[in-house]
Formats: C-alpha cells, sequence, structure tokens
C-alpha cells in the first residue's frame, strides 16, 4: 500500500507559513535542493492543496525553459511535468489539466482508494489547509519537515484542532550548513 508523506518547511514554533502566508523566512540553497531533489525523484505522484497547486503550476512546467534557469530549476520542472498530480479542492474541474486528478469530495474514501494503487510514495508539498484535512482523517502516514532555524511567534500552524494524539517514529535527521534541520517520521500506527 502506497503512504502519504508530509513535505513541509516549518519555523522553529512549528508555523508553515506567516500570517499573510508568508514563506519569505524559507532557507532554501544548493544542498537542500539536491537531497530533496533526489528524494522526490522516487515519488511518481505529487499531492497538494489548490492553492499551491495553482502556485506550482504557475512556475513550474516552464522553469527549465528560461534562460537563467538553475539546476534546481531545470531538474524540478522535469519531475513536475511527469509526476501524477492530485488536487484537493472544492471548486476546481479536471477538464484541461494534464496529469491532474481533483479530488472534491469523500475524501477518506478517494485518497485511501489511491493508496491502494499501483505507485510509489505519495508526496503531499506544502498545503497547510490540505494537509490540515488528511491530517483530520488521520490520512497521513509521515512526515519530511525541514525545520528553519526561525521563531515566527505567529503564522499558520502545522497542527491545529488535534483530537488524537499522534505518536511518532523517528527515520531520520539531517542538518544542512544552512542551520535547517531535517526530521524525517513515520506516524505510529
Amino acid at each position: 500500500m502506497r503512504k502519504i508523506f508530509s513535505f513541509m518547511h516549518i519555523s522553529l514554533d512549528g508555523f508553515v507559513a506567516g500570517p499573510n502566508g508568508e514563506m519569505n523566512w524559507i532557507k532554501v540553497d544548493q544542498e537542500i535542493f539536491d537531497y530533496v531533489g533526489k528524494r522526490i525523484s522516487e515519488g511518481d505522484t505529487a499531492l497538494y492543496g489548490r492553492v499551491t497547486y495553482e502556485m506550482m503550476e504557475s512556475y513550474w512546467p516552464t522553469a527549465a525553459d528560461k534562460p537563467n534557469a538553475s539546476k534546481h530549476d531545470i531538474e524540478h520542472s522535469e519531475w513536475y511535468k511527469k509526476v501524477h498530480k492530485i488536487v484537493l479542492s472544492k471548486t476546481m474541474k479536471e477538464e484541461g489539466l494534464s496529469n491532474t486528478r481533483i479530488i472534491s469530495d469523500n475524501l477518506s474514501e478517494r485518497i485511501n482508494e489511491i493508496k491502494q494503487e499501483p505507485g510509489n510514495d505519495i508526496l503531499l508539498f506544502g498545503s497547510p489547509t490540505a494537509t490540515h484535512s488528511l491530517i483530520q482523517l488521520n490520512l497521513i502516514d509521515g512526515y519530511w519537515l525541514f525545520v528553519n532555524p526561525i521563531i515566527l511567534g505567529r503564522g499558520i500552524p502545522l497542527f491545529v484542532d488535534i483530537k488524537d494524539r499522534i505518536k511518532l517514529n523517528l527515520l531520520n535527521t539531517r542538518q544542512f550548513t544552512s542551520g535547517v534541520t531535517e526530521l524525517s517520521y513515520a506516524v505510529d500506527r
């Protein structure tokens, strides 16, 4: 059975964005890009909320075509174009979308069906609202967190309205030269 891993940058105090969705505090560099690129290249399915999907769709399909495209832009653009995308949205329609499936209702049932399909792990990128919904339904199997060395004090939290404790098993840690620390956890079921 396929598993869903939430990939998220967070502040030390657990926020994934500032109060107005700001993400300018997130530290990324070539070391992190190379590490993340290797891991996501193994994935064949990306899961997004509508807002994150629209942000990704506005940049990644053509990022490699730009004259000043970085190594990361080229590699991630190629991956993004071929990966199967799932979007959680009550307003989007599938017509005209390439390699993209929209889930607008029966979230638990639809996600569990997808988890039964052949394929690799499903990577949930950013998308705090979608992540909150999947946490509430106990559909996330692991967390791949990049803890940034900053305390925001307020913003959009990663974990909200948790009904029951979620026990985790630490799979991996990694310290990057930028000060970002990767923490990878599996949900203990």
